[in-house]
């Protein structure tokens, strides 16, 4: 199992509402097009500073990838995604692997790294999450591993 991750910000806060509306329509038209997806709105991105959206996309494996990529800007999907994609002001994203826990969207995330030296092992034995996620393709800034974690005020769930 595989999570396309896309962090990303509106163009000016005062647009809040209107981008967080027409995130929710680009979603609810994906349906069918990957196995899950959801939108959070987090007061702080897992790097840097600042806060913006969380957009997970869970797919089977790297050729759904490519489907993703196609589905999302074509057929009835197209709209959707150039409504929100207009009153974007930057973004970044990530692929991540599941290494370990259920392949589901996690309510709340721990964003690390492991220690330099560390083995993956030791690193993967010492962590107690019900989930793990570690990155495998890096599109801009993004942590190592995510961690599932209780949800938090930090983090709000927008879809579904």
């Amino acid at each position: 199992m595989l999570a396309y991750l896309f962090w990303h910000r509106p163009e000016g806060a005062e647009e809040r509402e209107r981008y967080e509306r027409r995130l929710v329509e680009f979603h609810r038209a994906l349906r069918g097009a990957v196995a899950e997806s959801a939108a959070f709105r987090l007061e702080r991105l897992p790097f840097g500073s600042g806060g913006g959206y969380e957009d997970w996309y869970l797919i089977d494996d790297w050729p759904d990838l490519g489907e993703l990529n196609r589905a999302a800007v074509t057929g009835v999907r197209r709209a959707p995604h150039d409504a929100v994609a207009r009153l974007a002001a930057e973004g970044w994203g990530a692929v991540y692997r599941l290494v370990r826990g259920a392949s589901a969207v996690p309510d709340g995330a721990r964003w690390t790294g492991k220690g330099r030296g560390e083995s993956y092992e030791s690193f993967l034995d010492r962590e107690r999450a019900h989930a793990v996620w570690q990155r495998q393709l890096v599109l801009g800034p993004a942590p190592e591993f995510c961690l599932t974690a209780e949800g938090s005020p930090e983090r709000l769930r927008l879809w579904p």
